[in-house]
C-alpha cells in the first residue's frame, strides 16, 4: 500500500506541532516535510517530537512507510 502526504502523513501533525515548527519548516507543507523527512524521522523516532510526548508506535511506522516508499505527495 502506498501512502499520500495529504491522506496519511500530513494528518499526523497538530496545529500545535505545526506553530511550533514553523520556524524552521511548515509541517503541513509536503515539499518541506520531505527536504527535512530525515531529522523529522529521527526526532519522532526518539520520542522528541512533538514536545508534548511521543507519538504512538503505529504514527511513527506511518511517517516511516512514508518515508522509505518514496514520499508520495
Amino acid at each position: 500500500m502506498t501512502l499520500s502526504f495529504e491522506q496519511d502523513v500530513r494528518p499526523l501533525f497538530r496545529e500545535r506541532d505545526r506553530e511550533s515548527m514553523k520556524h524552521r519548516f511548515d509541517l503541513w507543507s509536503v515539499d518541506d516535510v520531505r527536504a527535512n523527512s530525515s531529522r523529522i524521522l529521527r526526532v519522532v523516532e526518539q520520542g522528541r517530537m512533538p514536545c508534548d510526548g511521543a507519538w504512538p508506535q503505529d504514527k511513527v511506522d506511518t511517517l516511516r512507510q512514508w518515508v522509505d516508499g518514496g514520499m508520495a505527495p
